[in-house]
């Protein structure tokens, strides 16, 4: 699934080509894909349907129309993307039809993904947490939150609603690079520790949207690009293969029912101490 870096990356290569466009229609290849409304809903609410903005809230894909947001999530094999000419893709699930004869492609192999029109965030943002690359986000804010839930670590930063658009693959590189255990409980990491892990959070997604994301199975952008930081990964997917640093052989376990990577000797094991 497409997570934060990845759906950066979408926004980063259609923003210039959206704001300013108006959207003429939207036609639905397969009627699921739309999830809340149908295509005459968006007419009705918002004649001019003029794109204000194109930005990313947790993993999805916002178009800001001012009094409405169409927000598309990927899922598990969602693209979208700017398409000139008449030719629709093989997997094409819906077509947002912009002014300039131009589409906005969602592309969609497994039909997962959906589309959703809102009237703001507010619907979206109940469900999430803050935004690891944004303001509220301190190392502060994730010790005291770490102490309150007393869970399974990896499980809860898998949680959406505690921390918006982290997903498999960076949670194993961030567990990995600030030397914590999936398996930790939550409340037992030191002040000391939660700093790194907060620092690592923020480097390695910052890292991975300069890459354009990781092109895992099926992720591309612009039609078929790939992302480059499948190439900067340190464990993800490299069981059997040595440590980078100390050398000992990566193994995958399962933690909170997700196939995880880890270096035993390098990542420690937080567990409270028992009374």
């Amino acid at each position: 699934m497409p997570e934060l870096p990845e759906v950066q990356t979408v926004v980063n290569h259609i923003r210039d080509d959206l704001v300013g466009k108006n959207i003429v229609g939207i036609i639905p290849l397969w009627v699921k894909s739309l999830h809340n409304f149908k295509p005459n809903d968006l007419s009705i609410k918002n004649k001019k349907n003029r794109i204000l903005d194109v930005r990313r809230r947790a993993k999805f894909i916002i178009i800001d129309l001012g009094d409405f947001i169409i927000a598309v999530h990927l899922r598990m094999t969602g693209k979208l993307y700017i398409q000139e000419g008449s030719s629709i893709p093989k997997y094409t699930r819906a077509i947002i039809k912009l002014e300039n004869s131009k589409d906005l492609i969602f592309d969609d192999i497994r039909k997962f993904g959906r589309i959703y029109l809102y009237k703001n965030l507010t619907e979206i943002d109940s469900k999430h947490g803050p935004e690891p690359l944004g303001k509220e986000f301190t190392d502060e804010w994730l010790y005291d939150n770490l102490k309150k839930k007393n869970r399974n670590l990896k499980a809860l930063l898998l949680d959406q609603s505690f921390i918006a658009g982290l997903g498999n693959i960076y949670v194993d590189e961030i567990l990995w690079e600030s030397g914590i255990h999936p398996n930790s409980i939550s409340s037992a990491i030191s002040k000391t520790k939660v700093s790194l892990l907060h620092n690592s959070i923020q480097n390695i997604l910052k890292k991975a949207i300069d890459n354009h994301g990781t092109t895992f199975m099926s992720f591309t952008f612009l039609n078929g690009r790939s992302g480059n930081y499948s190439n900067e990964l340190q464990i993800f997917g490299k069981q059997g293969e040595p440590c980078k640093t100390c050398g000992d052989l990566i193994k995958k376990i399962k933690v909170a029912g997700r196939g995880t990577h880890i270096c035993s000797t390098c990542q420690k094991k937080y567990r409270p101490r028992k009374k």
